[in-house]
């Protein structure tokens, strides 16, 4: 038996914020999002609406979709840098409200990498058999760390939530390959003061040249070649940055996920928000070879290369 995903699910807020909306809010425009970003829209959580909130709604669904009970998660893991507060973690309230009685829980801060953080820290447990069944979520509540009045961070962040459960896939299937990284030396580029700071052109260039070089990586230590990946998942932050991805692997566009234009960046949800959207429309099929990567604040990164399928 190998590790993989056997159950996903997402939230996304009901309320949408559109460039149309933000050109009233701050000096920017529709065009100016469109061709620097390609968002069109994101989604904003409400008030009465907060990080666990998302991260259970998401979590429903992926134990649902797994046809297991709450009761046989073992461990909890919750990529987020936007807890509801500093503790007890997400992942604890998680628990509780799912009524996962056996579960530990705890919360993973890695950025916008964070769920690829998760979904390769659940593998170690699986694959050394101390757990069977383990939750892993991504999910961001940005809306209440953005700086609405600065054009160049206003425009990039929304909120939702994306989950899988993690267990026993059989051989072939599952995780092939995967990568973990961190530079400490540019933390001061992307970061949270009582805001996100972040200096673009600095992340724009480690960002191009990290998602490319990862996909490249994990896509080698599988024994792969880049014409066996059928499809492409990136960490849906810009379009420039997820095509400089594409290109270095030589995908159609056709093979490469794309939400940012819906959703924004969400962060940690972006990844599983984006399979569920891919699964649901057929574009990720059995046995299909799937590579994820993400990069966030830290800097982090991680890369995961998987052959669909439970």
């Amino acid at each position: 038996m190998n590790t993989g995903i056997i159950g996903i699910g997402r939230y996304l807020p009901e309320k949408i914020l559109t460039n149309a909306d933000l050109e009233k809010m701050v000096d920017t425009s529709d065009e100016w999002i469109r061709t620097r970003t390609g968002i069109e829209e994101r989604r904003v959580a409400g008030d009465d609406i907060d990080t666990s909130d998302m991260a259970y709604e998401a979590a429903k669904n992926a134990i649902e979709d797994a046809g297991i009970s709450p009761e046989d998660i073992d461990l909890i893991l919750v990529a987020t840098v936007t807890p509801d507060q500093p503790f007890p973690s997400i992942g604890c309230l998680l628990q509780e409200r799912l009524g996962a009685k056996k579960a530990a829980a705890m919360d993973i801060s890695a950025a916008c990498a964070g769920f690829m953080y998760g979904m390769i820290t659940a593998k170690q447990f699986i694959d050394n058999g101390a757990y069977k069944h383990i939750l892993v979520v991504g999910v961001e509540k940005l809306s209440k760390i953005t700086d609405w009045d600065d054009r160049n961070t206003a425009v990039l962040f929304g909120d939702g939530a994306g989950a899988a459960v993690m267990g026993p896939v059989p051989d072939g299937k599952g995780i092939l390959a995967f990568e973990l990284g961190s530079d400490g030396t540019g933390a001061k580029h992307l970061y949270q003061d009582e805001h996100i700071i972040m200096n673009g052109r600095e992340v724009f260039k480690f960002a191009v040249r990290q998602m490319g070089e990862s996909s490249i990586n994990v896509i080698n230590k599988a024994g792969l070649d880049k014409e066996d990946v059928d499809f492409l998942i990136p960490h849906q932050a810009n379009i420039r940055i997820m095509e400089a991805a594409r290109q270095r692997l030589e995908l159609p566009v056709e093979k490469m996920s794309k939400t940012v234009n819906k959703y924004g960046n969400t962060s940690a949800a972006s990844i599983p928000i984006s399979l569920v959207e891919d699964l649901e429309a057929g574009r990720v099929k059995e046995d299909d070879v799937v590579v994820m990567v993400g990069f966030g604040g830290g800097l982090t990164w991680g890369a995961i290369v998987m052959r669909w399928g439970k």
